[in-house]
């Protein structure tokens, strides 16, 4: 299912800025690097001062709409878009606040409601009335209310200040900036975000809304289709979407889940067309980008390639083994764990992805050659604040041994078994008391009765398999005390330590209280090794960050030398999980020599489902394969090419966190959700590739088709009225 939010990327046309460039200035614009592209499609524009120059070029290639209507109008799309839970995007596409995004990102709402009895996430999920719909926790849309620059009022604040007091500093003032707002909306709340690698900041009011329930989903055959084989593939016939809904108090305002809450009614919502699209049609992505490093220096990259992908990549091999042969034999692990491995697999593949480009492309010897231009820029002007080009080399080279075991430790202990997640959390403090007013020593915290989510031997082997690993893969001089301990008592055998603290420790014992003392904890072998994990992070931690702020330094000044040297070019900021837009033209890309189709077909579908029993992400259910096996789709079915539409491309600019993301036409109508990037460009985060970079979007007629033929979601079709 490739995960846009878990990803992106996008390619482009001619530009109208080269007109106003010096000749020196034309050379920099064609370097891989250049921030303006010189293909329109580039750039992950916030909307609240989007350049006059980009709103031109949008409308040159297509985009009819006012200014005004995509951030300042009551109808404005802003509006219509929200932040999915924290990591995906969605948009609103009904009067009583029904929310489309990806499947993958209500993957795990989807997977908390599903039991053997009742699997959602095998068979669908269609609630046929309010009353159906399901509550979730911990779930959230957020609309963004305004947005607006404040760089004027931080730096003097943050000038001189190590990274500590800077957050400090920040923290005080979005503190300050909520209570402002919360006197005008208690529902209102301030988040404070730099720009521009720290050398702007901007000031965003959101509203959350925390009813969030579950109202559709197809089955994950169709939902996730083609697995882990197609991820990140072109070409593409997942139905990847997903339907929730809203819940606001009867005042229409955000209200914490109750029964007697009641769909909430937005004053604007997203038109969903029928219309469609052809080769070289506008569109326009919506969302919330997760992160983007363009700025990013070579030895920021290098270390990137080595330090992050090469750890990951080397440590989600075992988890995801290990997962997978527990999965494979039950039923009920499958579901308990389906979860976590779809979010380790995702990434584990575009490690290797983003590798496999840096190195192909050159990456590195491109940025190292844009360098230079730099350097020279910076030795024939007048710059008051210059790049230290040498000293930031050699920064990397000192951090990169410490951030390379902060990687090993975070994916081998963050997250990964149930008893290390325990050990991490109460020793690190994190773990919440049942009665956090209660003394120091009369704290304590109770575990979860959760026995029936997770399997013990696949437990005790993933815990073992971390262990065993970190302490291969990183040097001696990070490894915590309890090494020397498994190594003079167990000889180094990490089966026996592991059986061992398994039998005798009382961390997973259901209803067990814990107090939060010192000697109660260190009783206990288990809270022993978190302990002496947290210990060694901490260590880490603080030995990252003597180079960390220094890095950051310059990297900062990195960014601003190539905005003051490309003045007269509009510049987007890198991705930082706020709302962006990017925008291009629907179509295929040249690959091997010959150009792939922009769209797919059920033809290509049903091929595959043919061969399901070579291949279990092929599999569906027959329903499916008839549905799909029309000669005639209805409305659903494009005036042009006469078939049903599936999945589409466009060179729109998306990244992780852009799963979900509204696709729209040049009227500003729905005509898709983006849910990955294709596999020649998973380097985008870092290089934008003009010619192979691609948005690959569920075409929003495929899925009213499932809804509708599959679903039988008549009451939805009709709330959504798809014209």
């Amino acid at each position: 299912m490739g995960k846009a939010i878990f990803k992106g990327r996008r390619e482009n046309k001619g530009t109208s800025w080269t007109g106003k460039l010096t000749k020196a200035a034309i050379v920099l614009a064609s370097s891989v690097f250049s921030v303006l592209p010189s293909t329109a499609d580039e750039g992950m524009w916030t909307l609240y001062n989007l350049p006059q120059a980009v709103y031109e070029q949008m409308q040159a290639e297509g985009f009819t709409l006012p200014y005004a209507d995509l951030y300042e109008s009551q109808n404005a799309i802003k509006n219509n878009v929200v932040n999915f839970s924290g990591y995906c995007s969605g948009v609103v596409v009904s009067p009583d606040g029904l929310v489309f995004t990806n499947h993958h990102c209500g993957f795990s709402a989807i997977n908390s409601h599903s039991t053997v009895e009742h699997d959602y996430m095998l068979n669908g999920f269609y609630a046929k009335s309010y009353d159906e719909e399901l509550p979730n926790e911990n779930m959230f849309v957020s609309f963004m209310r305004d947005q607006k620059d404040i760089t004027a009022q931080v730096l003097p604040m943050l000038s001189g200040k190590s990274t500590m007091e800077q957050s400090a500093i920040l923290d005080s003032l979005t503190n300050a900036m909520t209570d402002s707002v919360e006197a005008i909306d208690s529902t209102l709340h301030v988040e404070i975000d730099p720009f521009y690698e720290g050398n702007k900041y901007y000031a965003t009011t959101y509203q959350n809304f925390t009813d969030l329930r579950l109202v559709f989903t197809l089955p994950k055959s169709m939902g996730k289709y083609g697995g882990e084989t197609d991820n990140w593939m072109w070409p593409r016939q997942t139905c990847d979407f997903s339907v929730f809904r809203v819940y606001a108090g009867k005042d229409n305002r955000p209200a914490p889940y109750s029964k007697d809450n009641v769909p909430y009614h937005p004053k604007s919502w997203a038109p969903v067309s029928l219309q469609g699209y052809k080769s070289g049609s506008f569109s326009m992505t919506v969302g919330y980008p997760g992160s983007t490093e363009r700025y990013l220096s070579s030895y920021g990259i290098e270390n990137m390639k080595k330090a992050e992908n090469d750890t990951r990549i080397q440590v989600r091999a075992i988890k995801l083994a290990i997962l997978k042969k527990y999965m494979d034999a039950d039923e009920k692990d499958r579901i308990n764990y389906e979860d976590a491995f779809a979010r380790s697999a995702n990434y584990y593949k575009n490690s290797i992805g983003m590798n496999k480009c840096i190195d192909s492309i050159g990456i590195i010897q491109q940025k190292q050659a844009y360098e230079e231009q730099i350097k020279h820029w910076q030795d024939t002007s007048y710059v008051s604040e210059k790049v230290d080009f040498e000293k930031l080399k050699n920064l990397y080279a000192k951090s990169y041994p410490v951030s390379r075991a902060l990687n090993y430790w975070s994916e081998s202990f963050w997250n990964s078994s149930e008893l290390l997640g325990r050990a991490i959390k109460l020793a690190s403090g994190t773990m919440e008391p049942v009665n956090p007013d209660a003394g120091e020593k009369k704290q304590y915290v109770v575990l979860k009765d959760n026995y029936d989510k997770w399997n013990l031997e696949l437990d005790k082997e993933l815990t073992c398999a971390m262990l065993k690993n970190f302490g291969k893969q990183v040097p001696k001089e990070y490894l915590p005390p309890i090494y020397t301990y498994i190594r003079k008592k167990y000889g180094d055998n990490y089966n026996l330590y592991v059986d061992e603290v398994y039998r005798k420790t009382k961390l997973l014992t259901p209803g067990m209280k814990f107090f939060i003392n010192k000697k109660s904890l260190g009783k206990d072998p288990a809270v022993e090794l978190g302990a002496d994990l947290v210990s060694c992070v901490s260590v880490l931690q603080l030995a990252d960050a003597e180079h960390r702020q220094n890095i950051s330094d310059e990297e900062r000044k990195l960014c601003a030398a190539k905005i003051r040297m490309e003045q007269d070019m509009p510049h987007y900021s890198d991705a930082n999980f706020t709302m962006r837009l990017s925008y291009g033209q629907v179509g295929g890309y040249q690959v091997g020599g010959h150009l792939t189709n922009y769209y797919t077909d059920p033809q290509s579908i049903v091929a595959k489902m043919d061969q399901g029993d070579k291949n279990p992400d092929y599999k569906a259910e027959p329903i499916m394969r008839e549905l799909l096996s029309q000669k005639d789709y209805g409305k659903y079915q494009d005036s042009t090419t006469h078939t049903l539409q599936l999945c589409f491309l466009t060179n729109n600019d998306i990244t992780g966190g852009n799963s979900g993301s509204p696709i729209f036409d040049g009227q500003g109508r729905l005509i898709g959700l983006a849910f990955d990037g294709n596999w020649d460009s998973l380097s985008s985060d870092i290089n934008f590739d003009k010619v192979l970079s691609r948005c690959i979007g569920v075409d929003i007629r495929y899925v009213l088709y499932m809804m509708d033929k599959w679903g039988h979601a008549d009451r939805l079709l009709k709330e959504i009225n798809a014209k």
